[in-house]
């Protein structure tokens, strides 16, 4: 059974108008690859982005994982499945047996087992862990990845802000990602069909003399058209469009050919693994937020294959990330973060699948801000309920902004209208956080 998104093109205009310009249409066909030479070219750029400049990665467990398969196991009750629970780097605590690699490793990260996010459908989920909240009526509100991308990100960057991989089909837009009123500047870029974003090249036709008029002329154009529209959206769109060149000249990152065969072979040939290694060259780069998501986990039939087949993979990848950043001096400045939209119901149903589950659920974080070794919350004996210190999506939003020095009660001005970065009263966890 899969279940079907609203389908909803609300917030998708900003997307458009920076992504009909920049990824997808025209603009980039056009201008071609910029001479400018690419950050990681720089040794002195690349130094101080890997001592000053913070990033996230999101691992997206699009279609929700199950808990019990990976960070809260339950062996010998009747919700526990099949897999045996095995013992981590942290003495007393024990994680599923498909994860041997993050065991070894546990010391390193924080793993939170009391999430209980009140909503178990996979498009209006998908939009909370997204954002933190729901939706007004009369507002959106920006996705986590816009928000990162606005508070972590240069003015003079010549990397992308936001870089969403979503390869697979199901579920691709259930989060709805948008930059909302942070405008263009700010939206996704999202890579859906291959590892490169589409016409990043310079057309073999056009000379570089030609391009580079070209690129002056729109330059012209477009300035001559904002002292005539002087209002944020022009402003927001002209900005994302005047990022063109320097996106251009990003050609390599997107190549992970560049990296030698041993650190391809540690993330392994798996889509969701090179993607990851992609992922760390971003924020290597300097890119503020990469959305690594890995579908599909919607079991509700054959929920111990699904998570024999992807657990193991998850396991692999994660550990290949932390060991990459940590030998790369990059762990203290970049936040991981692996979790879906919910968990898997502790009852096993008539297809031998575990359904949607939002009252008891685990996330996993390592990296900047985040207490390493921490293990925060709990679950009763069958995983049913949340037993202690209950969290839900915007306690988890605030701890990932504030792990990354963002404060969390920050607001924008929307309008008239003070819009704070979460919900009054919403507080960060602040147990996991160093």
């Amino acid at each position: 059974m899969k279940c079907q998104s609203c389908g909803s093109l609300q917030h998708e205009v900003s997307r458009r108008a920076f992504l009909g310009t920049m990824a997808s249409g025209s603009a980039l066909a056009l201008l071609g690859r910029s001479t400018a030479v690419h950050a990681l070219g720089e040794p002195e750029v690349a130094g101080a982005l890997k001592a000053q400049h913070k990033s996230v990665i999101l691992l997206w467990l699009a279609g929700g994982a199950s808990q019990f398969e990976t960070w809260d196991p339950k062996q010998g009750r009747l919700t526990g499945g099949p897999f045996a629970a095995i013992p981590t780097s942290i003495p007393g605590v024990h994680i599923s047996e498909l994860m041997p690699e993050m065991a070894k490793r546990m010391k390193d990260i924080c793993v939170i087992r009391s999430l209980n996010t009140k909503n178990a459908d996979h498009g209006a989920a998908a939009v909370l862990m997204m954002r933190g909240r729901t939706d007004e009526a009369a507002l959106a509100y920006p996705d986590m990845g816009a928000i990162l991308a606005r508070e972590l990100s240069r003015a003079d960057s010549k990397v992308p802000d936001y870089v969403s991989f979503y390869t697979a089909t199901e579920g691709r837009d259930f989060s709805k990602q948008s930059a909302s009123f942070l405008g263009a500047r700010f939206a996704p870029m999202k890579i859906a069909e291959n590892m490169m974003p589409p016409n990043l090249k310079k057309p073999d036709s056009m000379s570089a003399d030609e391009h580079f008029a070209r690129a002056q002329l729109q330059e012209q154009l477009g300035l001559s058209f904002i002292k005539g529209h002087d209002v944020a959206p022009v402003k927001s769109h002209a900005q994302a469009y005047a990022r063109v060149h320097g996106l251009m000249s990003s050609e390599d990152l997107f190549d992970i050919s560049k990296e030698p065969q041993k650190v391809r072979d540690k993330y392994g040939p798996t889509l969701f693994g090179q993607q990851a290694l992609m992922a760390r060259r971003m924020v290597e780069a300097g890119v503020p937020f990469v959305r690594v998501s890995r579908a599909w986990w919607d079991s509700h039939s054959q929920n111990f294959e699904t998570h024999q087949e992807l657990s193991p993979e998850l396991d692999h990848v994660m550990a290949a990330l932390l060991d990459d950043l940590k030998e790369r001096g990059l762990l203290e400045r970049t936040l991981v973060v692996t979790m879906g939209e919910f968990g898997r119901t502790p009852d096993i149903n008539a297809s031998l699948g575990r359904d949607h589950f939002a009252a008891a659920w685990s996330a996993a974080l390592f990296g900047c801000g985040i207490r390493s070794g921490a293990v925060f919350g709990k679950t009763d004996a069958d995983g049913r309920k949340v037993v202690e210190d209950e969290v839900g999506a915007g306690e988890l939003f605030a701890t990932i902004l504030r792990a990354v020095g963002i404060d969390h009660k920050k607001e924008y001005q929307v309008g008239a209208r003070p819009v704070p970065l979460v919900n009054p009263g919403v507080q960060p966890i602040t147990k996991v956080l160093v």
